[in-house]
């Protein structure tokens, strides 16, 4: 059903409608000793520590111009960190005309946008693998609004702040709202994937496969990366310093890692 931009619909009251992104992210590393991935482990928990990970929400609450009531933050011992940020609604002083475009949001220097809202949260997950030489390090983002401007538009930014080689993407519209004759609307706007939020620059670097539910307004993308130059997997050392047999063999494996989390289940 092809839905008439809100700016056009007097609604009765506050949009009621919920929109929840969720952003999950995956990093991938080789770390051939106990020692190197101890140090990735280090090296993680340090760039993206309770502080940093604040940062990045705050930038996102500027770009769909949230009023921050309060912040949670935690850095985990001995690994992973976590931040809920509680949010309220700006001042809107008139609808933004591009928050119902199917397109890329804006990086926080360009923030022209608002809308009313509820929390953000961002949790981590550094860990590796008990036998074998693979490190992996997760994010999930998650992002609750209510009211006009999807959280989609945030979606740009957090594919900006973090270094990833797989990330899964859900979108989804619940409950509904009513217009001035009580008729309930379920959702506000046009989408027809989680994609076309995603600037062209970063979906030519992508595999990219959608599983959409339209009637039930749910919405999931998962992407993983195109090229692969094992230098950007290695962990304080080149490929130079490698034999070809053992690239290789490091390359077969960082890749079997990467297909199971894209594919989510376990490969032989």
């Amino acid at each position: 059903m092809t839905m008439t931009p809100e700016q056009r619909i007097t609604l009765h009251g506050f949009n009621n409608l919920t929109k929840s992104l969720s952003f999950n992210m995956y990093d991938i590393c080789y770390t051939k000793t106990r020692e190197e991935r101890e140090a990735y482990i280090e090296y993680i928990d340090e760039q993206y520590n309770a502080d940093r990970l604040t940062a990045i929400l705050k930038n996102v609450s500027d770009i769909i111009e949230a009023h921050v009531l309060n912040v949670a933050q935690q850095d985990y011992v001995p690994q992973g960190a976590s931040v809920t940020m509680l949010i309220s609604e700006g001042p809107i002083v008139e609808v933004p005309t591009e928050s119902y475009d199917e397109s890329p949001g804006p990086l926080p220097d360009s923030v022209v946008m608002q809308l009313d809202k509820s929390h953000i949260t961002v949790h981590t997950y550094p860990e590796y693998h008990p036998d074998e030489e693979i490190s992996t390090f997760r994010a999930d983002i998650d992002v609750s609004t209510c009211g006009e401007i999807s959280p989609l538009k945030a979606l740009r930014y957090l594919i900006h702040s973090f270094d990833t080689d797989i990330m899964t993407i859900d979108y989804r519209v619940r409950g509904f709202t009513r217009d001035t004759n009580g008729h309930k609307l379920f959702i506000d706007h046009d989408i027809a994937s989680i994609q076309n939020y995603i600037p062209d620059e970063v979906r030519s670097q992508y595999d990219m496969i959608d599983v959409n539910v339209y009637q039930e307004n749910i919405f999931h993308t998962k992407c993983k990366l195109k090229q692969f130059d094992l230098d950007n997997y290695l962990f304080g050392y080149t490929k130079e310093s490698l034999g070809e047999n053992e690239q290789q063999n490091i390359t077969a494996r960082l890749k079997i890692e990467m297909d199971e989390i894209y594919y989510g289940k376990n490969m032989t």
